[in-house]
């Protein structure tokens, strides 16, 4: 088991290595470059997610389906993320990471605009779309759909159940001293009642939670730079200033080079927003829209709120809080350097901290039980649905009572190898995104276009 471990080991760092970076980063960068920085229509896209378009055709909203998405993006790694990324590559990495936002949101974008461009309707009506479809339908590529669709089928039941149960679980037992028995089963419980609404269900239940679980955060987190309000002007010079230059060890801080600072801000980031992996569009393809473009917009507004702002935050509040306190957190990472930080501030810390936590874990399970469902049914058919949605119950259970130390590298594999076949989208029908976004946005007629007509098949 030790040699399995490590060989698993092994290849989720070549998987994740600087080229598998350098890919998402500079997809990301062409994106944002073929698309004439679509970025700058941020406020627009933010104005259309609350916007109900009354015209178009989908199963649920398109708020609904930003708030699915960040339900499903906005976990662990937008806290424990971060703070691996500061303890490892210093306080320059938080730059990195909000930098691979800013960029991320071109293909965050571009993933929506194919996932409705190439989206079919099921027999029972029902909205089904994604990567899988985009590479079936528009670059003929079923074989790398069917290996999309695989990929993240089984990356769902790791990164998007039993890891983020098995966090909720620790995280309650610590601060609550509450078994992971009761609360597994409490959250199997609540689970199983969400999603065998289907995604209508989850989108009603993500529509209500993230707004609160993420307000809360970044209240909790403005609160807490205001306590440190000494510190922030100092922290935000350090991150900007090791971004680019080596930082010496010291201040509670770890030494650390340029590189390290740009490969672990960029890793962290990129596992933060998913832009590039392929997952949010699944659910975008959902959505009641008149045309591809439109929610496009709205999806791309999930990495502003994700990586921009929350990330942003958490870095602050982490890289002041260390240089308030350096001496008591010095040599920390990951899970307990956050605790650390947060418990530095009486009562509002740790609060802030629990209620993330196991908020963000909970949304991001309901988010990817959706994303997992429709790729069994892409590759078994409708039949799938049920014992999909038992079985994703059963494993919110197990990952809440048993060390998942494993299942977290196995499930990174399987992110990355979702990844590629949806690069080979994004960067195959660039062309295609670039029409879409001259035909609707460019051409200012955005709302009097319809869109196609969307095939039935037997799904």
């Amino acid at each position: 088991m030790e040699c399995f471990v490590s060989i698993i080991s092994d290849i989720q760092a070549v998987v994740w290595g600087p080229i598998m970076l350098l890919l998402l980063f500079g997809t990301h960068v062409f994106l944002t470059i073929r698309t004439r920085v679509i970025q700058r229509y941020m406020f627009q896209g933010m104005k259309l997610s609350v916007t109900p378009d009354r015209e178009g055709e989908g199963d649920v909203s398109g708020f609904g389906a930003l708030a699915t998405a960040l339900a499903a993006t906005i976990g662990t790694g937008n806290i424990v993320g971060v703070a691996t990324a500061i303890a490892s590559g210093g306080p320059g990495a938080v730059f990195w990471v909000w930098l691979t936002g800013c960029f991320g949101i071109a293909s965050k974008y571009s993933e929506a605009v194919l996932a409705v461009k190439y989206r079919v309707k099921g027999k029972d009506g029902a909205m089904i779309g994604g990567p899988m479809y985009a590479l079936e339908r528009g670059l003929h590529l079923k074989w790398l759909g069917v290996l999309f669709a695989l990929f993240a089928g089984l990356a769902c039941f790791g990164i998007g159940n039993g890891t983020q149960s098995n966090s909720i679980s620790d995280m309650v037992n610590n601060t609550f001293g509450v078994s992971p028995h009761i609360t597994g089963l409490i959250i199997t419980i609540a689970t199983g009642v969400v999603i065998i609404g289907g995604i209508k269900s989850i989108a009603r239940v993500c529509e209500k939670l993230v707004p609160f679980m993420a307000g809360f955060y970044i209240i909790g987190c403005i609160l807490i730079l205001i306590l440190n309000r000494e510190f922030v002007g100092a922290a935000v010079k350090l991150i900007v200033t090791s971004a680019f230059t080596p930082h010496a060890a010291g201040g509670g801080f770890i030494g650390s080079t340029v590189m390290l600072a740009i490969r672990f801000g960029i890793a962290r980031g990129l596992f933060s927003n998913e832009a590039g992996l392929g997952s949010a569009p699944i659910v975008d393809a959902a959505a009641s829209t008149r045309n591809p473009v439109r929610q496009g917009l709205i999806a791309m507004t999930g990495v502003f709120w994700d990586t921009v702002i929350v990330c942003a935050l958490t870095g602050l509040v982490l890289v002041s809080s260390i240089m308030k306190n350096p001496e008591g957190m010095a040599g920390l990472s990951g899970g307990d350097l956050s605790s650390a930080a947060f418990a530095n501030i009486p009562v509002i810390g740790p609060i802030v901290l629990t209620v993330g936590l196991i908020t963000f874990a909970w949304s991001t399970i309901l988010g990817w039980s959706y994303y997992g469902e429709r790729c069994w049914v892409y590759l078994c058919g409708p039949k799938a649905i049920m014992p999909f949605r038992i079985i994703f119950t059963l494993v919110v259970l197990i990952g809440s009572v048993v060390s998942l130390d494993l299942i977290w590298n196995i499930a990174d594999i399987l992110n990355a190898l979702m990844a590629l076949p949806n690069l080979i989208a994004l960067l195959g029908l660039s062309g295609v995104v670039v029409a879409e976004t001259k035909k609707y946005l460019f051409s200012h007629n955005m709302e009097a276009w319809s869109e196609d007509e969307i095939p039935v098949v037997d799904r």
